[in-house]
């Protein structure tokens, strides 16, 4: 092979390479249905010219028809008439007549049959520009679809879905120990101020308690009485305020279970 011949060769690859890179489906098969149209026109104007000759055919026929009867009834009359040579003039007319008459029957058929199939030729082509044409619009149809295909394969090769689920995964680890956290440390603080008040309210209530037993012990007369009775009434008393204090602390204790509950 000749050094031309590859320089050819390769030039012939490279462009056809070129062309298919750059040759869009959609916009080809577009141009394609564009074409077709635009040779309805053409056709039409062709079936008219054809169909035209065929009614000029028709009228020189009917002419000559007319001709032909016109020419045998002169003919008639002048035979009639005794003037042979007339009709003689009118015979040699009438023969002429006629050989129209046949050679334009001949056209008239041949027309017709040109005009059938002119008709015809143009509504197949129609028909098939109707075919060619819904099938233009599916492979762009299609062709589209596979661009957007295209496009979310390209996209999906670029989404790396498993660094992005282990980052979720480390975020949500995250956010479960700070919220865990956050729960612990209000459950400790709610449970240190509730033990503190409750210190508060207990000795609060211890000291109510204590004046109002002072109180009872004055309306009594436990509180100033004589030395002699004071041991025995100390004793008394010790036992009261025993029994007072157990009573009060279960008073209490119910209290506080109540509360809590």
């Amino acid at each position: 092979m000749g050094l031309w011949q590859r320089i050819t060769r390769l030039f012939r690859a490279g462009t056809g390479a070129a062309l298919d890179k750059l040759e869009d489906p959609e916009m080809v098969l577009q141009q394609t249905i564009r074409d077709m149209r635009e040779r309805v026109p053409e056709l039409n104007n062709s079936v008219a010219h054809v169909m035209a000759t065929e009614r000029l055919l028709a009228k020189d026929k009917q002419r000559f028809e007319e001709q032909v009867v016109e020419y045998d009834s002169k003919i008639k009359a002048a035979v009639k008439m005794g003037r042979d040579d007339v009709a003689t003039a009118y015979i040699g007319q009438l023969q002429q007549a006629q050989l129209d008459l046949q050679r334009t029957s001949v056209q008239l058929e041949q027309a017709q049959l040109a005009s059938k199939q002119a008709l015809k030729a143009r509504d197949n082509y129609v028909l098939n520009m109707k075919k060619r044409t819904a099938e233009a619009m599916q492979l762009i149809s299609a062709s589209k679809q596979a661009k957007l295909q295209e496009q979310l394969a390209q996209t999906m090769e670029t989404f790396n879905i498993g660094d992005d689920a282990s980052t979720f995964n480390e975020m949500r680890e995250k956010i479960d120990r700070r919220v865990a956290a956050a729960e612990a440390k209000l459950q400790l603080g709610t449970s240190s101020v509730d033990a503190q008040m409750h210190d508060i309210e207990q000795e609060a209530m211890n000291m109510q308690l204590q004046d109002k037993l002072l109180e009872y012990k004055q309306q009594m007369g436990l509180l100033g009485a004589g030395s002699g009775n004071s041991g025995a009434n100390q004793l008394s008393a010790g036992q009261g305020e025993t029994k007072d204090s157990e009573a009060l602390e279960q008073v209490l204790l119910n209290e506080t279970n109540e509360r809590k509950q």
